[in-house]
């Protein structure tokens, strides 16, 4: 099973737990409802400033709604630091090159340079890849763990 389809199973548990619509979702996460249903029938991941939003609204990890873990880890999280800042205190924390990321990532080096100088962001295919490469967590690697 992809994340693209553990998703959707995960947002209709905790939607349902907290007994929201996909409307009311929106509209508290400031979002159009067609993004949420895209998210519902399996279309569309988030953006990692959406995912992030997510998470915080139903004050869970970012792993546990991309399935990648079954514990739902109730705790407090810290604002994420801008990406860039964030890499490069993985790159540090970790001790690996970008040289080494671009191959342990499966990552062009361009991609990695773009994100080094804030360009952009990564989506959710480059976020796992990252997390596979540097063995934590998500939320560890977008710098919102504790």
């Amino acid at each position: 099973m992809n994340n693209l389809s553990k998703l959707p199973i995960r947002l209709k548990e905790l939607m349902q737990e907290k007994e929201i619509n996909a409307a009311k979702l929106a509209k508290d996460l400031k979002i159009e409802q067609s993004v949420i249903s895209k998210f519902l029938k399996g279309q569309r991941l988030p953006s990692l400033a959406t995912l992030v939003k997510l998470a915080d609204y139903f004050n869970c990890t970012t792993d546990y709604l991309l399935g990648e873990t079954d514990i739902l880890d109730d705790r407090a999280f810290k604002q994420r630091p801008p990406f860039e800042e964030q890499l490069s205190f993985l790159l540090k924390y970790f001790n690996k090159t970008k040289y080494r990321l671009k191959f342990d990532a499966e990552v062009a080096e361009d991609t990695i340079n773009n994100w080094h100088k804030g360009k952009y962001e990564p989506n959710i295919e480059n976020l796992l890849r990252l997390k596979k490469a540097f063995d934590c967590s998500l939320d560890f690697i977008i710098g919102r763990e504790i």
